[in-house]
């Protein structure tokens, strides 16, 4: 079976854990950079994500999260997470992990007060996935090797750049386990690819 951490330094970390569980994989909560080597792949939540980048130096996650990513194992960003794998942030002179070729805009939608929940057509996962934003960001552009999963009101919402995934709202907040699975699946094609 394979395992999928989520990185337990802030957010909603259990409700993660219960969907990639629900995906049919093992869900590991990551604490110590040390655990990122028990595990095939990696969500990182929601949060706040200047917060979660003075944890991720505090706890020394930094090199080991890009460490992770280079050796091709998958690594999911989820709202905040979305945040920490651009390459570019507007208004932000550095940007945190700089996996995934992209620009982002924080708080793009709004504050808490503007939180609202659609129907999303995700490109190879659901037409109609219940998405929750909570003081989302979005995507402004995209490098040439990354692949818009999903737009809502012409601003992307979800993307895929090789074993790197992000959506700029909450797939753990709904029963709606399709986008995990999406993962898991992913996450099982890169565990094969890596062991031939």
């Amino acid at each position: 079976m394979i395992k999928i951490g989520v990185l337990g330094l802030q957010g909603a970390v259990r409700e993660h854990i219960k969907s990639v569980e629900a995906s049919g994989a093992e869900g590991l909560i990551i604490k110590k950079k040390e655990q990122l080597d028990e595990i095939d792949g990696l969500i990182l939540p929601g949060g706040e994500s200047t917060t979660m980048r003075r944890l991720i130096d505090k706890y020394d996650f930094f090199d080991a999260l890009k460490n992770f990513g280079k050796q091709g194992k998958p690594i999911f960003g989820t709202c905040a997470g979305l945040i920490l794998l651009a390459t570019d942030i507007i208004g932000q002179e550095h940007s945190h992990l700089q996996l995934m070729d992209m620009k982002v805009e924080r708080n793009a939608f709004g504050r808490q007060k503007e939180s609202f929940e659609t129907a999303l057509n995700i490109q190879g996962v659901a037409e109609d996935f219940e998405a929750v934003f909570i003081r989302a960001p979005y995507v402004i552009e995209v490098g040439s090797d990354v692949e818009v999963l999903a737009t809502f009101k012409d601003s992307i919402v979800a993307a895929k750049q090789g074993h790197y995934l992000c959506c700029a709202f909450h797939p753990e907040l709904t029963e709606d386990h399709r986008l995990t699975a999406y993962f898991v699946k992913m996450v099982e094609n890169a565990k094969k690819e890596l062991a031939s």
